[in-house]
């Protein structure tokens, strides 16, 4: 009894001797330099951090003028996680600075996931497969959250809060339809060369989405005839792939055939070997160069045959 009044005295004691301005300012989340080192990556974070253009003019602005805008990060073990901040951190690093500036915020899992994929979404350019990944993150963080069982990929969930379902809400913000949100997650099944295609634009997303319900080897299976045929699936086709798929008759065969259809606006277009021209081209010139050039020496090789022709 008389420890717990001596405890309730001391309690009652540090209350005196401090403030409240003073206990919420040593609560308030303050702005540190934190060595690089000592910040890890986001696990499985969904959003690339490219060297590009964009980032070499980031890396000058952080060697001349520092890092404007803190990074967040949370303490994690001994160090500390980055949550917003990725391309900050390897700008910091490529010009040569051992520290960054950052906010220090205790977060859970699902917090921070939430302001990772919020604040990567306002990038200028997002590709179609680090919105697969980030959308598919924050709805299963969503879900914990709310307590729900959803099938991410499924027009339906099984059960709905504030009267609308986490796709939705997630649609509100975001500002994409909630089916728009259930393609993109439905690449999240692609196998990575083929989502690499559709980052590059080679596949386009309703083809990609259909592909997706195909098994992982009948996907590589695809991929090798695309590679062999230099061409990729039509909308229609990759409908027909998926149909064969869900019979169990998707085989290579099958997929040869799919694919060498001709599509409704398809164009016959003529190839030659790129070998077989270099020889009269310099190094490296890029092949809508090397067609242009082409066309002209075949317009003036045309006008000199007519010419002959009209001298006879």
């Amino acid at each position: 009894m008389a420890r717990s009044s001596a405890a309730g005295l001391l309690t009652s004691v540090d209350e005196l001797f401090t403030t409240q301005a003073q206990r919420d300012e040593a609560q308030r989340e303050t702005v540190r330099d934190i060595p690089l080192s000592e910040i890890s990556d986001f696990p499985n974070h969904p959003f690339q951090v490219r060297m590009d253009e964009s980032m070499a003019e980031m890396a000058e602005s952080v060697k001349q003028y520092g890092v404007l805008v803190p990074a967040l990060v949370r303490p994690k073990g001994d160090g500390f996680e980055m949550v917003s901040g990725h391309r900050r951190k390897m700008a910091c690093e490529l010009a040569g600075k051992a520290e960054i500036s950052c906010i220090v915020r205790d977060l859970t899992d699902d917090e921070a996931i939430l302001i990772m994929v919020d604040s990567n979404l306002q990038r200028e350019k997002v590709l179609p497969s680090e919105k697969a990944f980030a959308y598919q993150m924050k709805l299963e963080a969503m879900r914990r959250q709310q307590g729900s069982r959803t099938d991410l990929t499924s027009a339906t969930l099984l059960q709905k809060f504030d009267g609308k379902t986490s796709r939705e809400l997630l649609a509100e913000q975001s500002g994409e339809s909630h089916e728009q949100i259930r393609k993109y997650i439905r690449l999240t099944s692609l196998i990575r060369p083929i989502l690499d295609m559709v980052d590059e634009n080679k596949i386009a997303l309703r083809p990609a989405v259909e592909l997706s319900y195909l098994t992982e080897p009948e996907q590589q299976a695809l991929l090798d005839t695309m590679a062999c045929e230099d061409r990729t699936p039509s909308h229609a086709q990759a409908i027909k792939l998926r149909k064969f798929s869900r019979d169990g008759k998707l085989n290579p065969d099958v997929v040869l055939s799919i694919l060498q259809e001709e599509k409704p606006n398809q164009v016959e277009q003529f190839k030659m070997p790129r070998d077989r021209l270099s020889r009269y081209f310099p190094a490296g010139t890029p092949a809508q160069k090397m067609e242009e050039i082409i066309l002209k020496a075949l317009a003036l090789y045309r006008r000199r045959e007519r010419s002959r022709e009209m001298e006879r």
